[in-house]
C-alpha cells in the first residue's frame, strides 16, 4: 500500500505577498480595503468576528454591473434588450467571475476559515467570484470609477466578444424562452429526474411547453440539465415557429 494513500490534504494559508495579486489586477488598492476585500467569513467568524468582505461584494457587484452594461450599452447599439441581456450575464455571473478570479490567482490570496480550507473552498466558484466583486468594491472606494473601469472592462472584454459571437449557444434557455415568446407557445418549464448517489448525482431534464416535450439533457447538475435539454430542443422549436 503506498505509504502518500490515506494522507490529510495539507491547506496552505492565504499568501501574504500582495503586491504580486495588485501587479496582476493593475490598479493600485488602499490596503486596508484590499485586506478587507480577501477576507472571507469563515476566516472572520475564527477570528473573533472581525469584518467581513460581504459589504464590499454588494457594493463590487453593483459597480460591476453598471460598468458592464454601460460598456456593452454604447458598445451595441443595433442589439435590442434581450441580446444585451445575455451578454451582460456573460461578463457578470458566477462562472465567468470565478474564472477570472482563477486567472488572477486570486483565490491563493483569499483568507478563508479551517472549515472552508478542508472543502477546498479556494476552488468554490460563489466564493471566488464573490471575492472578486469584493475587489472591485474595494478598487471603487479606494481609486475611484474610472480605474474601477479600466480593470473591469480589461478582464470582461474576452467574456463579451465570446457571448456576442456564440448566438443563441450563449444561453440556450434564453433562446428558448424568446422562441416561445414569439410563437406564443405558451409558459417554457423543466422536469428534471435525479438518480444515482449524492456523491455521483445525474441529472435528465425536460423541455415542456404548454405540456408538450420539446428535448431532453443530461447533466451532472438541475442547471446543466436544463440548459443540456434547452439546447436539443431549440432547433425543432425554431422550426415550428418559423413554420
Amino acid at each position: 500500500m503506498s505509504r502518500s494513500k490515506g494522507r490529510r490534504k495539507v491547506n496552505p494559508p492565504a499568501r501574504t505577498d500582495r503586491e504580486v495579486l495588485l501587479e496582476r489586477w493593475g490598479v493600485q488598492v488602499r490596503p486596508d480595503l484590499l485586506d478587507l476585500s480577501l477576507t472571507h467569513r469563515s476566516w472572520a467568524f475564527e477570528n473573533g468576528g472581525v469584518p467581513t468582505n460581504e459589504r464590499l461584494e454588494l457594493l463590487g457587484d453593483a459597480v460591476l454591473s453598471i460598468i458592464v452594461t454601460d460598456r456593452i450599452f454604447h458598445q451595441y447599439p443595433d442589439k435590442s434588450e434581450a441580446d444585451l441581456v445575455p451578454i451582460r450575464a456573460a461578463a457578470v455571473s458566477e462562472a465567468p467571475l470565478a474564472e477570472i478570479a482563477k486567472q488572477l490567482g486570486l483565490d491563493e490570496f483569499i483568507l478563508l476559515g479551517n472549515g472552508e480550507l478542508v472543502t477546498d473552498g479556494r476552488n468554490k466558484p460563489s466564493i471566488l467570484s464573490d471575492t472578486l466583486e469584493a475587489l472591485i468594491g474595494a478598487t471603487y472606494l479606494s481609486e475611484g470609477l474610472d480605474a474601477t473601469r479600466s480593470v473591469v472592462e480589461r478582464l470582461t472584454e474576452p467574456f463579451i466578444i465570446d457571448a456576442t459571437n456564440a448566438g443563441p449557444a450563449l444561453d440556450w434557455k434564453t433562446s428558448i424562452q424568446m422562441l416561445a415568446n414569439d410563437g406564443k407557445m405558451g409558459t417554457v418549464s423543466y422536469e428534471i429526474v435525479g438518480s444515482g448517489p449524492d456523491h455521483a448525482r445525474r441529472y435528465e431534464a425536460t423541455v415542456m411547453i404548454d405540456g408538450k416535450a420539446w428535448g431532453t439533457g443530461q447533466g451532472t447538475s438541475r442547471a446543466k440539465a436544463e440548459m443540456s435539454a434547452a439546447e436539443a430542443a431549440y432547433e425543432k422549436l425554431r422550426r415550428a415557429v418559423n413554420a
